[in-house]
């Protein structure tokens, strides 16, 4: 059967074609790797996500190849199953959104225009992007809207320029530590900002407001209350879609797409023909399916007689840090406050997203707090060992497991900051390797500009400086050059130039007629938010351009 359009992936980037074009009447089928799960599906079982990687493959019988780039330039090469290094994400109907926290920052106007900005660093492969903020700023509305974004607009020096006074649903309850944190950052001179989330705190949009288990990092959401691709915009939409069906394949001439491949669960092998084809499999997945795609028309990969596909792969750099609270210094009014169970504490500082020092301006990014987690298996795992590094058992770890759970309490932060591009960090296929389909796996061959862990530094301390005066002990903060694998982007940049780029402003292919690459993999740079809402947003936006096509 011969589509409108085909979707290879089913996230943040495809979903948003798939709702739009199938609801204005085209005829769309969407192919997904993984399973179709539904809202009652995801229970939240920390074994499943713990111990067994529920919504991801095996590696064992599919995972890439890291080559890590050392301080000498030497190259450290891993096979993921070997080290069980995992890159997969969300491998199901509406991808790894069905995953996320749903902490949703819109980039900034000077996101868009870093190079311009900021100038060139060394080493870096910094550019400014096709579009502006202003352009995007409609579709980042239309996001909150259809995903449906919670919150309350903080004004402060660095808030983006809006078409709307407020978030059009309310915000989620909070804890009753979230009264610390605003107050400490008072003294501090920080402007404490109320993080949006793309969570609905009551029942809006067909679905039902949040239920506060706390469960939402790495777990579908049992209510919908999430904003995931699934929830908000599949479970709308009258396109067809066939899980468990991996794309292997692009079939093409000289200058369109001709038909898409995918083996089913039974690996039998399956072709689908369109006018018009979409790419969204997330950004690695993504590079990986158009290099494998050769032929004599693309004998580098579809899309690749430039040598573009693949290059300039970011992730978000920064790092983790916490801080623990304990009963002993704190008022009976406190630790009641503290153990609320479920509530948010939906706080952010963005103070310096951008900051001078030494009289040298910088790009900075944002610190987002949240509790830890609330899957007892990874907070009973900390406890497993004394203070001299022993490792404990029987009643004495007991007994410190309990102490610690009921009378302590950690508070985290996540710092994002710009990863930038640079001709070592990239996606190519390995020569040898292949995965259960027989097809070659991906390589992700990674570094991290010394530039980004300064940057993520200064942010982290600036976090502790908080965690300290709300009274916090044990604070720690770890700022690497290790990727986070839920945060890549890059890898078919879009540009206006078609020598250093793969996608035209549109996301389309610079040189197929019907080829769009929609997930995170057009953008050049990050900003210093977590990428979701940015791919929703222009995955709209494109979703606008290919309705005028049709």
């Amino acid at each position: 059967m011969k589509y409108d359009v085909c979707i290879i992936g089913s996230g943040a980037g495809g979903a948003p074609i798939a709702y739009e074009l199938s609801n204005a009447g085209f005829h769309v089928v969407v192919l997904e790797k993984g399973n179709h799960y539904r809202e009652e599906d995801f229970s939240k079982d920390e074994l499943a996500v713990s111990r067994r990687d529920m919504f991801t493959p095996l590696l064992k019988e599919e995972q890439h190849i890291i080559n890590e780039r050392n301080k000498d330039g030497s190259i450290t090469r891993y096979e993921g199953s070997e080290y069980d290094w995992s890159f997969w994400n969300g491998s199901m109907v509406g991808g790894s959104s069905n995953l996320m926290s749903g902490f949703f920052h819109r980039m900034k106007p000077n996101d868009f225009r870093l190079k311009s900005v900021y100038g060139e660093i060394k080493g870096a492969n910094v550019v400014d992007w096709p579009i502006s903020y202003e352009d995007l700023e409609p579709y980042y509305a239309k996001v909150e809207k259809i995903i449906g974004v919670s919150g309350v607009v903080t004004k402060h020096k660095f808030a983006e320029p809006r078409s709307s006074l407020e978030f059009p649903y309310p915000a989620l309850e909070v804890n009753g530590v979230t009264k610390w944190f605003d107050a400490s950052c008072k003294i501090l001179g920080f402007e404490s900002i109320h993080t949006p989330r793309a969570i609905l705190s009551q029942g809006a949009l067909g679905r039902s407001g949040c239920s506060y288990s706390n469960f939402c990092g790495s777990y579908g959401c049992a209510t919908g209350a999430k904003g995931s691709a699934s929830a908000a915009l599949l479970q709308k939409c009258k396109a067809k879609i066939v899980p468990e069906a991996f794309v292997y394949k692009l079939q093409s001439d000289a200058t369109k797409i001709i038909s898409a491949h995918y083996y089913d669960k039974d690996l039998k092998s399956h072709a689908i023909e369109a006018r018009i084809f979409v790419v969204a499999a997330q950004a690695i997945e993504s590079s990986r399916l158009l290099l494998n795609s050769k032929n004599k028309y693309f004998p580098n990969g579809i899309a690749n007689n430039n040598g573009q596909v693949g290059k300039n792969l970011i992730f978000s750099a920064g790092g983790v840090g916490e801080g623990r609270f304990h009963f002993d210094s704190l008022t009976k009014t406190q630790q009641e406050e503290l153990m609320q169970p479920g509530l948010f504490l939906n706080r952010s500082l963005q103070d310096w997203y951008e900051y001078k020092d030494a009289d040298k301006s910088y790009k900075g990014g944002t610190i987002d707090f949240l509790f830890e987690h609330a899957n007892i298996i990874s907070r009973a795992k900390r406890e497993f060992y004394d203070a001299n590094g022993n490792i404990m058992w029987g009643t004495a770890l007991q007994k410190k497991i309990h102490k610690t759970l009921t009378t302590s309490r950690v508070l985290t932060f996540e710092v994002f900051n710009d990863w930038l591009p640079t001709d070592y960090c990239n996606v190519s296929v390995d020569k040898k390797l292949q995965d259960k389909y027989g097809v070659p796996v991906g390589v992700i061959n990674l570094y991290g500009h010394p530039h980004d862990l300064k940057v993520g530094s200064f942010l982290a301390e600036k976090a502790k400086k908080v965690l300290e005066n709300m009274g916090a002990k044990e604070i720690s903060a770890s700022i690497s050059a290790s990727p986070p694998p839920n945060l890549v982007a890059g890898g078919c940049r879009f540009a206006n130039d078609a020598r250093n780029s793969v996608l035209d402003v549109n996301c389309k292919a610079h040189e197929l007629d019907n080829l769009y690459v929609t997930d995170a993999s057009f953008m050049p740079t990050g900003g210093s938010v977590p990428y979701t809402w940015t791919i929703y947003a222009n995955s709209f936006r494109v979703a606008d351009h290919i309705v005028k096509k049709l």
